[in-house]
């Protein structure tokens, strides 16, 4: 069947919120809320294939090791694998992370639930009911009277259970309530079961009743769900005593906004998953919402430094990978494939080195190009964010040369070296790894390896030579095999370089008139290697470049001119 030509016969816009005096939109955020992960029980049930006891074990311990304090375990009273994991839990927990457990409006349900929590030092009882009409008539057959009344009932029997009951092991309880299917129920009715649910609780402003809000399904655009926050957020009574949470689902791809929005119109907790795991198009993700704080000088109390541990115990319990394109954690947001993109990165890191170096050890304020935040500071290695493509440009190539092999490529030479870059991975007809760059440079310019055992394989090869100085003169004596052959050459020049140029011109018969000349060291100390970088033009008017390394300068530079008798004699083959 077709898409409708005229959607509006089938599908209704979702109704605006009326809030002419709305505050959210001048809002900022300016700190971290409440997190808590619902990885283990929302994430885990979306699974097709359910984590282990042993996967959930390992999930619950990362979690708590980076930071997380509000934690939903699981959903005890449907299976003893659950109700075995919640006392897990329990027993494991530290004195600060507050165990939640999730129960249908059931009483039999809520016992097991509440069963399943002895002994904890801090826990949170969750139970939620459909308020909606669409649910209340289509699934469970309730009138809003008698959904006021069960949310009331299950309150009651919930507070019986917990706080009103002997407590020998100290366990501080705290009770969440979820209008489900919120964003899609009549705002002012709502309000009304929730106003009935804190009477029957009776909160405190030490510990507040946690009212979560969430839009099981994503029906309207984030300033709708803002406006329907804001509106609960100024009409609910007591809101010293009310915490409250979000639970955004991301059926329109929105969750990160929605809950960002929700915060500034007075959400105080957000409920989700690492990377957005969940039921459908999946959770609000954590991970986005918090480096999204980061990324505006907010704190937002989780560790992120190691991003790639996270990744590997997401993906390995929940054995979906997270798409490579996920924000943050994808192998491929702080990757730069575009020619323009790769320079102007290398740029930025170039003019931000220089501002570090001269802080005196004070941290600079980050300002990068197509980089939101310093990927160093979450694990990612500054090597993996430029890749090379065909599309790449001579800024990406000198990136992956200087941070590999130390060597700070002439713009001339940036441009000589993408050309070649660009037909290997055209030839290949895929990206180039850093390896294979870095084996390309060597080869296009004959860079010898460090035990310069390859350098004999050339066809030009520099063995020794010797200067001699008179007034302003200098001859030089060179030494080299051609073809594994020795042969003398020699020349006269007013400094080393030009002196090498006229023995090639005269004893080999190559005019090599240098135009450009490059030199930097290769690391601080004394024993550093000087690099060297040469542009000759040649008697066909062409330019040719050259790269020599060595401990002695002068050297490097002869080095240079020999790369690029070997870069002649390849293309006359």
């Amino acid at each position: 069947m077709p898409m409708l030509a005229d959607p509006s016969v089938k599908y209704d816009a979702f109704p605006p919120i009326k809030l002419p005096n709305r505050q959210w939109p001048n809002r900022t955020l300016q700190k971290a809320p409440r997190w808590l992960s619902t990885d283990l029980r929302d994430g885990n049930q979306s699974l097709p294939d359910p984590m282990s006891f042993e996967e959930k074990k390992a999930y619950f311990h990362k979690l708590v090791s980076i930071g997380y304090k509000e934690i939903e375990v699981a959903f005890p009273s449907a299976s003893q694998v659950d109700f075995d994991f919640t006392r897990y839990a329990v027993e494991n927990a530290p004195s600060d992370v507050s165990i939640q457990v999730l129960s249908a409006c059931r009483e039999e349900l809520i016992r097991r639930t509440v069963e399943s929590l002895q002994g904890a030092k801090k826990a949170t009882v969750h139970i939620y009911l459909a308020t909606s009409d669409c649910f209340r008539n289509v699934v469970f057959g309730l009138s809003q009277e008698e959904c006021k009344a069960l949310a009331v009932k299950c309150t009651k029997l919930v507070r019986a259970l917990t706080k009103d009951a002997p407590n020998p092991h100290g366990t501080v309880w705290d009770f969440e309530f979820s209008p489900e299917t919120f964003s899609d129920t009549d705002l002012s009715f709502a309000l009304e079961v929730c106003e009935a649910v804190r009477e029957a609780w009776s909160p405190s402003a030490e510990h507040p009743i946690i009212f979560n809000l969430p839009a099981t399904v994503e029906m309207s655009t984030p300033n709708v769900y803002a406006d329907q926050i804001e509106y609960f957020s100024t009409h609910i009574s007591e809101r010293e005593k009310i915490c409250i949470s979000l639970h955004p689902h991301n059926d329109r791809g929105c969750a990160v906004a929605a809950a960002e929005l929700g915060q500034l119109a007075g959400a105080d907790r957000i409920e989700g998953c690492l990377f957005g795991n969940g039921e459908r198009t999946g959770n609000v993700d954590l991970v986005t919402l918090g480096l999204n704080l980061y990324s505006q000088g907010v704190s937002p109390k989780i560790d992120f430094s190691n991003i790639s541990e996270i990744i590997d115990i997401v993906e390995r319990c929940n054995k979906i990978p997270i798409p490579e394109r996920a924000p943050y954690g994808g192998s491929l947001v702080v990757c730069a494939f575009s020619g323009s993109h790769q320079d102007a990165i290398k740029k930025g890191f170039a003019q931000y080195g220089e501002k570090q170096a001269k802080a005196n050890g004070k941290t600079v304020k980050w300002k990068l190009p197509y980089l939101s935040i310093d990927p160093a500071d979450i694990g990612r290695t500054y090597e993996a964010i430029i890749r090379i493509n065909s599309q790449s440009g001579k800024g990406g190539s000198a990136w992956v040369i200087l941070k590999n092999l130390e060597l700070d490529l002439p713009k001339g030479l940036q441009v000589d070296f993408s050309k070649s870059v660009q037909r290997q991975a055209e030839t290949k007809g895929q990206e180039l790894s850093n390896l294979e760059l870095c084996d390309l440079f060597k080869k296009q310019y004959f860079i010898a390896h460090e035990t310069n055992d390859d350098a004999s394989s050339f066809y030009y090869n520099l063995v020794d030579y010797s200067l001699t100085k008179s007034g302003g003169v200098r001859t030089i004596e060179v030494d080299i095999t051609v073809a594994g052959a020795p042969k003398r050459i020699s020349g006269t020049g007013n400094g080393p370089i030009s002196a090498f140029s006229d023995a090639i011109k005269k004893d080999l018969g190559i005019d090599v008139d240098v135009k450009h000349y490059h030199e930097h060291s290769l690391g601080d100390d004394s024993n550093s290697k000087a690099a060297t970088y040469i542009a000759a033009q040649l008697a066909d008017g062409s330019t040719r470049w050259g790269v020599g390394i060595h401990e002695d300068v002068s050297q490097a530079s002869f080095i240079s001119l020999v790369s690029i008798l070997n870069s002649i004699h390849r293309d006359q083959k």
